[in-house]
């Protein structure tokens, strides 16, 4: 079964910039399953973001993202 947009529901979703990078916090369930944390990365290149793989986070980004991630926790 491929993958369908539309059955994937958004209960959160929040966004954290930095510089030429941003880290999107959300809460997702799709096709009614048990919702779920997602955390996302996008980098700035040529001022086109461009989706990337979340990796490491500096401590300037993690102390931005852990609060996000508790409002996310309790959205669920």
């Amino acid at each position: 079964m491929p993958y369908d947009a539309t059955l994937d529901v958004s209960s959160f979703k929040e966004v954290i910039d930095f510089q030429n990078t941003r880290i999107s916090v959300g809460v997702y369930s799709y096709n009614g399953a048990p919702k779920k944390l997602q955390v996302t990365r996008e980098n700035q290149i040529d001022g086109t973001w461009s989706f990337t793989k979340l990796g490491r986070m500096s401590k300037e980004e993690s102390q931005g993202v852990v609060p996000i991630m508790i409002k996310a926790i309790e959205a669920m």
